[in-house]
């Protein structure tokens, strides 16, 4: 992740003010900072869920302006909302977001196995908690295998089996070698050696 004078406004009001950060492939980084600080939106921007209003830069090699499906491609952008089909049962959810991106189904079930899931596999996903619709958010990324694991405060409101499966995947990406960028009030996973980059005011603090 390289991005060079980053400014995003909402209306009049800035959101990210000139943001200059850089993060080696295979970092795992962790954004700290009041809310308001601009940490979500940092994590859109590189996500290319939101583009900057002002500067730019690249992300696995791709310019953040002209080659955002290259980038969605290799990302994924995990939040505390889930962005699940409700009707569906957690497997469906996860064939559907494994057909649309041309994964083999296989991995669907061995997804659903690494966050515990798989004896309520086919169980709507209304009727789960939020603890487990987290992990199934969580086997989604997982499923995916993305280069780039973008996540903000991704165990806010879960109980402590959920927190386990999100910090096993953090652990597991890093060990293979994945970009970790984590926007959490928490402690990361122990055993997860992260760089500390302070956010205040939209802006990347110096020393960070």
């Amino acid at each position: 992740v390289d991005l060079r004078s980053v400014t995003r406004l909402f209306g009049a009001a800035p959101a990210l003010v000139r943001v200059d950060l850089s993060i080696e492939r295979g970092e795992a980084v962790v954004l700290r900072g009041p809310n308001g600080a601009g940490k979500s939106t940092l994590l859109r921007i590189v996500a290319t869920a939101l583009s900057p209003t002002y500067g730019g830069g690249s992300v696995l090699g791709f310019d953040l302006a002209t080659e955002r499906e290259e980038i969605r491609r290799r990302s994924e952008l995990l939040t505390h909302r889930t962005r699940l089909y409700e009707e569906l049962s957690a497997r469906e959810n996860l064939e559907l977001f494994a057909d649309l991106l041309g994964i083999s189904r296989v991995r669907v079930g061995e997804a659903l196995e690494r966050v515990a899931l798989d004896d309520v596999a086919d169980e709507r996903v209304r009727t789960f908690s939020a603890g487990m619709r987290q992990k199934v958010a969580v086997a989604r990324a997982i499923v995916r295998d993305p280069e780039l694991l973008l996540l903000d405060e991704p165990t806010t409101g879960l109980d402590a089996a959920a927190r386990q499966a999100v910090d096993d995947m953090m652990l597991r990406a890093s060990r293979e070698g994945r970009t970790l960028v984590i926007a959490t009030h928490h402690e990361v996973a122990p055993g997860l050696a992260a760089r500390v980059v302070t956010m205040r005011d939209g802006s990347v603090e110096t020393g960070s």
